[in-house]
């Protein structure tokens, strides 16, 4: 049975909360708010709550409760008020030192015994709620600690720094190819099929995450068989047809080889998402040797790029009430920009028309 402890220099008080609880609890009694705490700091850990008057001789309940606080011990076992006091201002006050509950005397039986219970049972799911978070923030930090320190390991590596040398290079290599399409559209068309590019590389971090998820060693050749966007560009263009006509003239070149295709522009992601994902080999050119490298190209209009963006950062924010509604606009502002594009796009076609 769990123990309560009742806290009321009135005997009648006591004996009666006793008779209520004595069935369901084992009932500890202190005439003071001095006694009590003696009795907490033999027996914090074993109480399941305690049942506290105000106005007592020696040390009253206010005394109490600011002492359990200080101590911690009010955040592990609840403290239910049991007063005649009847003052609003008394109760706030009670509350705000983070009392549980507030029971006016003259009490009901049943009132007590209900309220006594539901408290009880609050805090022992919210103790073991934090429990199980504090032991699975604990199980991330250790594991956050594993994939820091192979991470280190990764990048002290000279075949893991070469290995990313290499990784730069092809970046590096796609963005001129995209220049030189840039330049040769520009002169034909008078106009740029693309706004900017951006590239990034994968961290250490990231590159361990992806292959512990994936079940593989960390090792050089796993990173290149099975990481496949550790090098990565984003192409941001003007309008839809740019992206494929883009593409289209990269993967022809005879020395791009398309791996893999996944156009989200003609069939979103249920969120909305559109962007067309190439995984290509492309070969770099390294002192003596000609080698082919992965690299990730990822092709957006102006207006997909800038939802992207935002509803990224949503994403990863805390603490979002209503997500369902949250989601359904994102989609609804994904679908109105897929609108926007090939309105946008039109125009630009009549312009083109009429100007010939």
């Amino acid at each position: 049975m769990q123990k309560i402890l009742v806290v009321d220099d009135a005997e009648v008080n006591r004996e009666l909360l006793k008779s209520i609880l004595e069935n369901e609890y084992i009932v500890e009694m202190a005439v003071n708010g001095k006694q009590a705490l003696q009795k907490l700091q033999d027996y914090h850990n074993d109480t399941a709550a305690v049942l506290l008057d105000l106005q007592m001789p020696i040390i009253d309940g206010f005394t109490v409760i600011a002492e359990m606080k200080r101590k911690g011990w009010i955040e592990r076992v609840p403290v239910l008020i049991i007063s005649g006091e009847t003052g609003v201002e008394i109760e706030s006050q009670c509350f705000e030192l983070g009392v549980s509950d507030f029971i006016h005397k003259p009490f009901d039986a049943s009132i007590v015994r209900n309220r006594v219970k539901s408290t009880i049972e609050h805090f022992s799911r919210r103790n073991r709620l934090e429990q199980k978070v504090e032991e699975q923030a604990e199980a991330l930090k250790k594991q956050s600690h594993i994939i820091q320190m192979q991470a280190e390991r990764l990048s002290d590596a000279r075949p893991f720094n070469k290995l990313m040398m290499e990784y730069r290079s092809v970046i590096m290599e796609v963005e001129t190819r995209l220049k030189v399409l840039n330049a040769v559209f520009s002169e034909e068309y008078k106009r740029n099929p693309f706004e900017a590019i951006k590239s990034r590389l994968k961290t250490p971090e990231s590159i361990y995450s992806k292959l512990e998820r994936k079940g593989y060693p960390v090792t050089i050749e796993n990173i290149r068989e099975h990481v496949a966007d550790v090098a990565g560009l984003r192409v941001i263009c003007s309008f839809p047809d740019d992206i494929y006509r883009l593409a289209e003239l990269l993967i022809r070149q005879d020395d791009i080889i398309l791996l893999k295709e996944k156009d989200y522009i003609k069939t979103p992601k249920t969120n909305g998402y559109r962007s067309l994902h190439l995984i290509l080999k492309v070969p770099i050119f390294l002192p003596n040797i000609k080698k082919y490298m992965r690299v990730e190209v990822q092709f957006r209009t102006i207006a997909m790029d800038f939802w992207a963006s935002l509803e990224h950062k949503l994403k990863y924010k805390k603490d979002i009430h209503d997500t369902g509604e949250i989601e359904q606009r994102l989609k609804a502002c994904a679908d109105s920009i897929e609108a926007l594009d090939y309105q946008m796009q039109e125009i630009r076609d009549k312009i083109d028309s009429s100007g010939r």
